[in-house]
């Protein structure tokens, strides 16, 4: 009943920090020490949790940081304001992040999805002519309905629930594309199924007969730019798309949908960009010095029909469409030189956001070509694997539009929670 509830100001029910960012960042970003979080690492994963990150600062970032532990509740008060996660690792968190402890009458999972709850009408209160910015008092002045404890825990239940279910389909998806990828080394990295058969020499060392070193290129039907298009429909700018953004890929590869942005672009350029099944996704804008551009997520037709309406992508990316027979190949193949630090070969810019020189990786980047009916053996294999991820999706999409509909009336004490059943 609502009379159990409580108004707070949050400034009430917890402390409120903010991160330290050391300058300039470059100078302390390593490929190993302390993990350093960014929003670029929340906004990755629609999972409430995070538990790696991109970069690491050296020993004298960390002085210059401040540190969070295990179990930490932070919000995000720029770029994204209003996110929240929970931190499952020891990091350093930079200046764009709130850090939430200290909690009185409230507990963390409640005020997490209080956060997710308000997260629309709070970031209304942002401001800025760049990058949105939450101020650290305008969080602790904002007003939360709190019930009893008792409550806020069965609340918490709940939703967690359906999050945790989220979250382990979110890793069986991991696995799956973890052997994948180790399917695609043992075929075309250590040639392991062919062993037995007739190896020749090549500018790449012993190969077996009938494969070939070529190119990207060869491989490749054609390449096709983003679009971004407008906010608003306005003149010409009429066909409605959602856009997909390199910080979507990960969802994308979970079978989620990602929180893609919707626009609207000129017609004919929609009937030039629209994606087709076996598809590949290239991000070309937004490396770091310790992140390179060139992140790749493939197009399936179950992601094509996710959508409600038409879908493009972004032009900080490009859309590859890889000849017949190849997609899996092309797509495993480019990822295992991305995960293999090959493409800050192909960047350009020596300082901030760095792009991808993509023209210049798909003609001059050498690559052990096999055979058509080869690729086409392991695409068959990993079309098995992509329907299991996107089976994984699929539930992880019924289960979040279930939390979705359930947590504003949850959060609000509108729906009493004896009469939720799951």
């Amino acid at each position: 009943m609502m009379e159990e509830w409580k108004e707070y100001k949050i400034g009430d029910v917890c402390s409120i920090r903010r991160g330290a960012s050391p300058r300039p960042i470059q100078d302390y970003l390593s490929k190993k020490g302390m993990p350093w979080v960014k929003i670029a690492d929340a906004t990755a994963t629609s999972s409430m949790y995070l538990d790696k990150t991109k970069e690491y600062i050296i020993e004298k970032g960390i002085k210059k940081s401040v540190i969070v532990l295990p179990g930490t509740l932070i919000v995000s008060n720029s770029a994204t304001p209003g996110l929240p996660k929970i931190i499952r690792i020891k990091a350093c968190v930079h200046d764009g992040w709130l850090i939430i402890d200290n909690y009185k009458d409230v507990i963390r999972d409640f005020l997490y999805y209080q956060f997710i709850n308000i997260r629309r009408n709070l970031s209304n209160q942002a401001n800025g002519s760049v990058f949105m910015n939450l101020k650290t008092d305008i969080v602790k002045e904002f007003s939360i309905k709190v019930p009893s404890l008792v409550k806020q825990k069965i609340i918490v239940a709940i939703l967690k629930s359906l999050d945790d279910k989220i979250e382990v389909n979110r890793r069986i998806n991991e696995n799956l594309e973890q052997q994948a990828q180790a399917l695609f080394k043992s075929w075309f990295v250590d040639f392991e199924p062919f062993r037995d058969g007739e190896f020749v020499e090549s500018e790449l060392g012993m190969i077996p007969k009938g494969w070939r070193v070529g190119s990207y290129d060869e491989i490749i039907s054609s390449t096709i730019s983003g679009d971004w298009g407008k906010e608003k429909e306005s003149g010409n700018y009429t066909h409605k798309v959602a856009c997909i953004r390199g910080c979507d890929f990960q969802d994308i590869k979970n079978g989620l949908r990602g929180k893609t942005p919707e626009r609207y672009i000129i017609e004919k350029n929609y009937q030039n960009k629209h994606f087709c099944d076996k598809d590949i996704l290239v991000e070309i804008s937004g490396g770091t010095a310790t992140v390179s551009t060139g992140r790749v997520c493939p197009v399936s037709q179950k992601l094509i029909d996710s959508y409600d309406g038409d879908i493009i992508c972004t032009n900080f990316c490009r859309l590859v469409r890889p000849i017949n027979g190849y997609s899996a190949f092309l797509y495993y193949s480019w990822l295992y030189k991305y995960n293999n630090k090959v493409m800050f070969a192909y960047e350009n810019g020596t300082s901030g956001i760095k792009n991808f020189r993509i023209k210049d990786f798909t003609s001059l980047e050498p690559i052990i070509i096999p055979p058509l009916e080869v690729s086409g053996d392991f695409q068959n294999l990993i079309d098995t694997t992509i329907m299991q991820m996107q089976a994984m999706g699929i539930e992880s999409r019924r289960l979040a539009e279930l939390r979705d509909t359930l947590l504003p009336r949850l959060m609000s004490g509108e729906l009493d929670v004896n009469n939720v059943a799951l």
